[in-house]
């Protein structure tokens, strides 16, 4: 069991049905009245963001959520499927599941398996990717001081928008949340 006064980031608990992961804390001790906990969570499996006040004694269940990497081997249709490294057990998982993030992954690439009590609900790519440019415009001689870009194609498929010195060929860094360019490998 769980007080809401034993809150800190990244706990994870469950009330009502959803399972819930603290974002954000604050013990809040007014002047008149009860203390009471504001908080900030995510529903881990819809990914929904809920700011809540809990009284410090309100009681709650553990939960645990089981973080596996796991290689990407393949896509067949909507599954994709993902290779546990200890077990070399193939795991489906339906294309629902990941988020616009994966457009980036590759195969061969170590994800994060998310799940709770045996379901899976997230798929977590690597926070920066190494991809090669596939196609792009050339770039001319001169064009690094501006901070002008331009559009790319990397070898998974996906568009990213790129500095105009970037060339086909070229290894660039992406990262994977905000699907942008970091680097140049």
């Amino acid at each position: 069991m769980l007080t809401a006064g034993d809150f800190r980031n990244g706990i994870t608990f469950e009330e009502d049905g959803n399972v819930l992961q603290v974002i954000e804390f604050q013990h809040v001790k007014p002047g008149k009245g009860a203390a009471f906990v504001r908080t900030k969570t995510r529903n881990v499996i819809t990914g929904a963001v809920v700011e809540k006040s809990y009284n410090p004694t309100a009681k709650f269940e553990n939960a645990f959520v089981d973080r596996k990497d796991m290689e990407y081997s393949y896509a067949d249709g909507d599954l994709l499927y993902f290779m546990d490294q200890e077990t070399y057990e193939q795991v489906p998982i339906n294309r629902a599941t990941v988020t616009d993030s994966f457009k980036f992954v590759k195969e061969g690439t170590v994800c994060k398996i998310c799940s709770y009590k045996g379901s899976v609900f997230a798929v977590e790519p690597p926070k920066n990717i190494t991809l090669k440019i596939t196609e792009t415009e050339p770039g001319v001689r001169g064009d690094t001081a501006t901070n002008t870009q331009k559009p790319a194609t990397v070898e998974t498929g996906a568009e990213v928008r790129v500095p105009l010195f970037i060339n086909e060929g070229d290894l660039i860094i992406i990262d994977t949340e905000s699907g942008k360019y970091s680097a140049r490998a």
